[in-house]
């Protein structure tokens, strides 16, 4: 057993399971887990913790594994009422679907938004995910909810200006930097949003304002092929989208190499920041990602929407790059299930080790989101997250991975969430979702 944390003066919580997993370290069978104050005091045997607190509140959850709560590294709430509808294409045809040529109003803008983080935070706590990366293109409307939900979030304000647009980098930076609604589990981020809504000049304004303010940074990179054409040329279906915009302009610069090369010169990749995607990968940039300290986020179903080559996780994680796992958006995953994005994972690869695939949804998640202190991982001062399923057999996190289950329960700050059905609702359909023109923000 892990000793102790100093008591707090709250009577301690005890929870017995047939299962501890604390993920970084060995599983125990027959375990038990103290926390108090929303901190967990102690993880060991079920015995010797309730010696070393035997006045604590206890719950035995039986044949049950209980695990950290899950990290979705990278999801777009605001988007949450959507579905992905017909595989379209390209994905600038998909693109096209969600940015309308003529901007909508504010109000409707913001409507759309709470409309979806509302469901988002529904179907995540359903789901098992106590921690999110988040970007949001309306963060001074999605900040104001999610600081009041249970959920801990990294809330990466969105940034876009190119060609006609790029006038708006100051204004917007501003709002994505503004730190008004930020708390002790709402950490304010930036993200610029790819190389192909902002120039090189905006991404290093960004990145600049990241790292003087100390705040986390996400881009999307080398999430399409069509990327690195754009970049040297101007060629292929961006700029289309940017004339389906009206809003091209010919002072956009050129970068010869390609977005991962894009990213290194600007020095995305010497900050810990989050790649999402990067689903085009030659040897020689797994290379540069492996010398620096960015993290990718692999989004499984979403690439399977989109029909992707194989993604080169295996590869990042061979070559020491941290890899997490997201669910991207409902415009693009049927759902914010991040354990079935999981689950594909290990019917892609089943060889793999189920306890590694798990750290791509927990500690790997954790620190792709800079969030690594605080939760991942079942550890002495970390945070009382946990997701609870039932688990009979001598495998635990292999079984999870082989069925359809969601938790029984889901545990953040020490407290028990209340379960709905409102995300299995809107998972299935029932909801209705609105699969075409949404009122998103206009690039």
């Amino acid at each position: 057993m892990n000793p102790p944390q100093r008591l707090s003066r709250t009577i301690p919580t005890v929870l017995l399971a047939r299962w501890v997993i604390s993920i970084d370290r060995p599983s125990i069978r027959d375990g038990a887990i103290a926390f108090a104050d929303g901190i967990i005091l102690t993880v060991g045997t079920a015995s010797d913790v309730r010696q070393a607190f035997p006045r604590a509140r206890v719950h035995d959850l039986g044949q049950s594994a209980l695990l950290p709560g899950l990290v979705n590294a990278h999801v777009h709430l605001e988007l949450s009422a959507l579905s992905p509808g017909e595989k379209p294409a390209g994905f600038v045809d998909w693109l096209k679907r969600l940015v309308p040529a003529s901007p909508p109003s504010w109000d409707g803008a913001q409507a759309f938004a709470r409309g979806g983080v509302e469901a988002g935070v529904q179907q995540c706590l359903r789901f098992g995910v106590t921690t999110i990366g988040d970007i949001s293109r309306q963060c001074a409307v999605t900040r104001q909810m999610l600081k009041n939900t249970p959920l801990r979030v990294v809330s990466y304000g969105e940034v876009q200006a190119m060609a006609q647009r790029r006038g708006f980098l100051h204004e917007r930076l501003e709002t994505a930097a503004d730190r008004t609604h930020q708390t002790d589990r709402l950490r304010v981020g930036v993200s610029p949003h790819a190389p192909y809504s902002v120039e090189i000049e905006g991404f290093r304004r960004c990145l600049q304002v990241a790292g003087a303010g100390q705040l986390p940074l996400a881009t999307h990179l080398a999430e399409s092929a069509e990327e690195a054409p754009f970049l040297t040329h101007h060629h292929g279906p961006f700029r289309e989208l940017w004339r389906h915009l009206g809003a091209w302009d010919e002072q956009v610069p050129f970068f010869p190499g390609g977005p991962i090369r894009f990213a290194r010169e600007i020095g995305l990749l010497d900050y810990p920041t989050l790649l999402a995607h990067v689903n085009y990968c030659d040897d020689d940039e797994l290379a540069m990602l492996a010398a620096g300290h960015a993290s990718v986020v692999y989004c499984p179903r979403t690439h399977a929407y989109f029909g992707h080559p194989p993604h080169r996780w295996r590869d990042m994680l061979a070559r020491g790059i941290n890899v997490a796992l997201g669910t991207d958006s409902c415009a693009s995953s049927p759902d914010l299930n991040l354990l079935d994005d999981l689950r594909l994972l290990h019917r892609i690869a089943p060889d793999f080790p189920p306890g590694q695939l798990w750290e791509l949804a927990t500690v790997r998640a954790a620190r792709a989101i800079g969030c690594e202190n605080q939760v991942g991982s079942l550890a002495i001062g970390k945070a009382a997250d946990f997701a609870i399923f039932d688990a009979p057999s001598d495998d635990p996190m292999r079984e999870i991975l082989q069925n359809d289950r969601l938790p029984n329960e889901v545990w953040i700050n020490g407290a028990r969430q209340a379960a709905g059905t409102t995300a299995r609702a809107i998972s299935t359909g029932n909801s209705q979702p609105t699969t075409h023109h949404p009122p998103t923000t206009n690039y």
